[in-house]
């Protein structure tokens, strides 16, 4: 047992799920639940941690693992500055993707696997996730760390080859510069798509960049999708082409992203119903 208790990391961890409920205003009892019950520490190096939020970089006083249960990014592998998001961040996609028990859920980009285990407590071993990651030693890692949510399949992958069919949610957790079709593929009937679409930020690194979230949902009209957030992540090398990453800056700087109601698939002319249009897809209004 921790020197610090198991009422104390309790409550450390319960701050942290009502904090998360308070950001995000959500109703899914399962993802808080979720947020108050998986152990942060398990997924993160030895502290002292070094935590970066809207205040700044810090690093905390000590090793006492109640410290990651605050609501920041905390350093995975700071020498190639990896973190583990923030969870309110987090949090808000996931709530916005009404994730229900039972569903099928791949996530990519799981890193050390915290995310993918807040996504298995939410789904319940009814459901089932699978976890990808394209960093052989972190996909080593979250297997290690998530043996404790067997319904959850670790692969090292780059997220677009070889990818299961029939998924109710997929996360896409990097930026990616368009929608890639085999996501689309594997996607059910009524499947939430979370993706964000980001621009290349040399001055902030050559594996960041900056854009907007976006929810894709399928369903028997075609597919709807709305923008959720801006979105500061790390590259998803393997879903980028920088000349679509140009046409979705171009589309940001003109703004009306908030006019985006549904993404095409059908061949048209680029009209002034488009908000950001690619080579037979587009992110459009109605």
């Amino acid at each position: 047992m921790s020197q610090w208790g198991n009422e104390a990391m309790t409550a450390a961890r319960r701050a942290l799920a009502e904090a998360v409920r308070a950001s995000t205003g959500t109703t899914n009892e399962r993802l808080v639940e979720a947020f108050a019950t998986v152990p942060r520490e398990r997924f993160l190096p030895p502290g002292p941690w070094h935590l970066r939020d809207a205040a700044g970089a810090r690093v905390t006083a000590d090793a006492d693992p109640r410290h990651v249960y605050a609501d920041a990014s905390i350093a995975v592998d700071l020498a190639r500055e990896l973190y583990n998001g923030a969870p309110g961040t987090v949090a808000r996609w996931f709530d916005a993707l009404a994730i229900a028990p039972g569903d099928r859920v791949l996530h990519i980009g799981s890193g050390s696997g915290y995310y993918s285990a807040i996504l298995a407590a939410t789904v319940g071993p009814t459901g089932h996730v699978t976890a990808l990651e394209v960093d052989e030693p972190l996909a080593r890692a979250a297997g290690e760390n998530l043996r404790a949510w067997p319904w959850v399949d670790v692969r090292c992958g780059d997220g677009t080859t070889a990818l299961p069919a029939d998924i109710d949610v997929i996360v896409v957790h990097a930026g990616a510069s368009h929608v890639r079709p085999e996501w689309l593929a594997a996607m059910a009937p009524g499947a939430r798509l979370l993706v964000p679409l980001t621009v290349a930020m040399p001055a902030m690194g050559a594996t960041l960049g900056k854009g907007l979230a976006f929810v894709i949902t399928r369903d028997t009209a075609g597919w709807r999708a709305a923008a959720l957030s801006f979105v500061a992540i790390y590259s998803m090398v393997s879903a980028r082409d920088e000349a679509l990453a140009a046409t979705v800056g171009q589309a940001m700087q003109h703004g009306g992203w908030d006019k985006v109601t549904r993404l095409r698939l059908d061949s048209h002319d680029k009209d002034n119903t488009c908000w950001c249009h690619w080579e037979g897809i587009c992110l459009g209004t109605s």
